[in-house]
């Protein structure tokens, strides 16, 4: 039951947009969430409602009354330039009537290579076409908020995983195969080191961002459990699955020809210097300001593999 009526509305159904619904839950607020078919497996105490996020109209309409809103909605990962700057902008429209605080769920694709760990002072430096358009919106959420448009702050995190986490190279590609002992297919480097976010943390991240008025119109990393690198963290998933390691690797070449059949893994390539160099995500921004509530790793890996168990069930009935 939500004890307060206090309205948070997230857009978006998906992976993160569920885990910022589940830290909302725990602390009995009222939640609505956004998506084109008002559908989704949500518990009954959470409002579902169909709108197109595309028109500001829209967007407008179904944020009045809101305290926060969140925006974990995102195009298909092969149309980000076309269509996520007007996404954005009808988002932050819709909002700037509401007078609701905007929570943006973001990642790390504006940086570009970088030399050490990434920071939330770095310069939006990235030449990939996924990147600059990252890099443009972050920039535009900013100068509304400078500008007294709207109230915003940014959540940034690495590559994520955990429950509902499908199209991510710590998803569907791994814990199926880790759960059954089948080699899990991993990208790029293997033995350098690489932050992961477990989706939870993230979405609890937002949530906290949401309540504090300090985090407005500043960027942060959302914390993470300690970096170590892609083969260490299988090494702990098929070691908590009670399987040896079985690892294989895909490189750059071998994702340029998918990409001839995946469009999913064309757009991949461009971003494959993430893991052919050290990809280290600093938080200690974040941590200094709001603490550190990241899931250790093991834990965090352990509750994936409970969510794909049972997942995996539900494909087979």
């Amino acid at each position: 039951m939500n004890t307060t009526e206090e309205l948070h509305i997230i857009f978006g159904t998906g992976p993160l947009a569920q885990a910022v619904m589940r830290e909302l839950l725990t602390r009995k607020k009222r939640v609505r969430m956004i998506n084109r078919s008002g559908k989704a497996d949500v518990p009954s105490n959470v409002e579902i409602i169909a709108s197109d996020a595309y028109n500001s109209e829209n967007t407008r309409a179904v944020t009045t009354g809101a305290t926060v809103v969140y925006q974990c909605a995102q195009p298909a990962y092969t149309q980000w330039p076309e269509f996520f700057p007007s996404l954005q902008a009808s988002i932050v429209e819709g909002v700037a009537t509401s007078g609701a605080k905007l929570v943006v769920g973001d990642n790390l694709y504006m940086y570009g290579p970088v030399n050490g760990a990434l920071r939330e002072d770095m310069l939006n430096a990235a030449t990939t076409r996924k990147g600059r358009v990252r890099g443009q919106i972050a920039e535009a959420l900013l100068d509304a908020h400078r500008r007294g448009i709207v109230r915003v702050a940014i959540g940034r995190a690495s590559d994520f995983y955990g429950p509902l986490v499908l199209d991510s190279v710590m998803g569907d590609r791994i814990f199926p195969a880790v759960l059954t002992g089948k080699p899990a297919s991993a990208i790029g480097e293997i033995d350098l080191p690489h932050t992961y976010t477990f989706i939870d943390d993230f979405g609890k991240a937002l949530v906290v961002l949401g309540e504090q008025d300090k985090a407005l119109g500043q960027i942060w990393h959302v914390p993470n459990a300690e970096t170590i690198t892609t083969r260490q963290f299988l090494n702990i998933a098929f070691e908590e699955a009670g399987h040896p390691p079985k690892i294989s690797k895909m490189g750059k070449f071998m994702m340029r020809l998918g990409g001839i059949f995946i469009p999913e893994a064309r757009e991949t390539v461009e971003m494959m210097y993430e893991f052919d160099e050290p990809f280290v995500v600093n938080h200690d921004k974040y941590v200094q300001a709001f603490g550190n509530h990241a899931t250790p790793l093991r834990e965090a890996i352990r509750h994936t593999l409970t969510w794909y168990s049972e997942h995996l069930k539900t494909l087979k009935t």
